[in-house]
């Protein structure tokens, strides 16, 4: 395939291979047959994405550095059953609200198959959320630097470089030609082993950083004199990304070029390529590399040029990209999250009223066999006393009385004739209710000793850890609670 071949050369790919289309228009959509499968931008609420997400869960967190990154991505599942990435901002970042909205609204109309796509986003008080397409294979770091079973073939390599041209390319044609921090992070392979720029990077920079993460040997030179990001200062990073490519290793560019004017480029290149590629073919892929990293940004090649240099270059083009890089087909879905059922709901959503809702509608049926096998006494006026607190207690509970309610239910609790799971998890909810979120806790402790594998003991204190913002132990015990109901609904 020579330098001048025309798309029709690659009828093949237009009839086959979906993913290498390589006009941008028939990128657009996610690609033609996928163009109802994508939905339009939607404004999500905080809630919908707890639920998703299992209450931002630490075991769903899948961006670098996890929980220590200012920005955290998650992992989450939508009501429709949709896989998606949930980017959570730290509070300092976007200040302006409506900015956070126009930008992400901007974004999400983007739609390509060479993007993992925004669909959309969330922002409520300070919490400014956003919402992509899932993509369950990994990052070209892991693939390129930390691979297990084997390393990326050089024609994978190519097909990542001229993706992700495509990529750029087409945000270019969209007036989205600025991208943050590009690096080997940033590119996610899809279901079908294919590579995809991360949308993330075209929000326009927060407050809450620089548009460069990495360490100043990678920054572009123009960036570190004005700390502007430009369209030029993109192809520099896709320079620095082309020598990732090329060595395996993410090698700083001023001592790659060294290497390079010294003709010695040869050792730039991964060891595990050896006798895998043509020395032409190295050689124009450094040739490119060396032009993306000049020092003058208006000497830098523009996207579509870099398309045009990475067509050419293409090999084993009838392969599948999961073949390629040497994984499973389909079978990358991400374990299940925990089903949560309408208590668990609650608790994420620190919904306290449908919590109140929930304990009055069930009532004492869970103290059977409990407080009777605990309470065997002679009737006594103190026995008829106690049953009369915990009579008031549940009037004050159904009339949302809650101070009265604790009073009572305090009286019957310190009476000590009877033992009762659900007075405990009553108070509980009167505490929660009140704004003493340590009593509650406790409250719901004293429940799981009374009655050790009762659901709703967990639940509350999964409701009152999330309240206190204690957020790993309220994910332990939501686990464990939904756990027990599961176990339970199966006897």
């Amino acid at each position: 395939m020579g330098a001048r071949c025309s798309k029709f050369s690659f009828c093949w790919w237009h009839s086959h291979l979906k993913p290498s289309l390589l006009d941008s228009s028939d990128l657009e959509n996610g690609g033609k047959n996928e163009k109802n499968a994508l939905p339009s931008f939607t404004e999500f609420s905080l809630d919908e994405l707890k639920i998703a997400t299992n209450g931002f869960s630490p075991e769903n967190i899948v961006s670098e550095h996890g929980e220590k990154a200012p920005n955290v991505v998650y992992k989450g599942l939508l009501e429709n059953g949709r896989w998606v990435a949930v980017k959570r901002f730290n509070r300092s970042a976007w200040p302006d609200s409506r900015q956070f909205l126009d930008e992400a609204k901007a974004v999400g109309n983007l739609r390509s198959e060479r993007l993992a796509n925004l669909i959309g986003c969330c922002c409520e008080g300070e919490e400014k959320l956003l919402v992509a397409e899932f993509m369950p294979n990994e990052t070209l770091a892991k693939h390129l630097f930390h691979w297990e079973n084997q390393p990326m073939k050089w024609a994978m390599r190519l097909r990542v470089a001229f993706y992700l041209s495509q990529a750029l390319e087409y945000c270019s044609s969209k007036g989205r030609a600025l991208y943050h921090d590009l690096n080997a992070y940033r590119i996610l392979f899809d279901l079908d082993g294919n590579p995809r720029l991360s949308c993330f990077g075209l929000m326009k920079n927060s407050r809450d950083g620089k548009s460069y993460s990495t360490n100043l040997a990678f920054t572009p030179p123009e960036y570190l004199k004005t700390g502007r990001v430009t369209p030029e200062s993109v192809v520099y990073s896709f320079g620095t990304m082309l020598l990732d490519l090329l060595s395996g290793k993410h090698i700083p560019p001023s001592h790659a070029l060294d290497l390079i004017r010294g003709k010695n480029f040869l050792m730039l290149m991964d060891s595990c390529l050896e006798g895998h590629f043509s020395n032409d073919d190295g050689t124009e892929l450094v040739r490119l590399a060396t032009r993306c990293l000049q020092y003058e940004a208006r000497e830098r090649p523009n996207a579509k040029s870099l398309v045009t240099s990475l067509m050419s270059l293409q090999k084993e083009t009838e392969v599948p990209s999961h073949v390629l890089l040497g994984i499973p087909h389909g079978t990358a879905t991400p374990p299940q999250p925990l089903l949560l059922t309408p208590m668990g709901e609650a608790c994420l959503r620190k919904d306290l009223t449908a919590l109140h809702e929930i304990l009055e509608k069930t009532g004492y049926k869970d103290d059977e066999g409990i407080a009777n096998e605990l309470s065997f006494q002679m009737w006594t006026n103190q026995m008829q006393e106690t049953l009369n607190s915990k009579k008031h207690g549940d009037a004050a509970f159904r009339a949302k009385d809650f101070i009265t309610a604790i009073d009572c239910y305090t009286q019957f609790i310190d009476g000590g004739t009877m033992v009762s799971p659900t007075v405990f998890a009553r108070r509980c909810l009167c505490y929660l209710m009140s704004d003493m979120p340590q009593e509650a806790l406790g409250d719901a402790m004293q429940a799981q000793v009374v009655f050790a594998e009762w659901p709703t003991a967990f639940y509350l204190q999964a409701a009152g850890l999330f309240i206190l913002g204690i957020e790993n132990d309220a994910q332990e015990a939501l686990k464990e609670a939904t756990k027990l109901e599961a176990k339970r609904s199966k006897n």
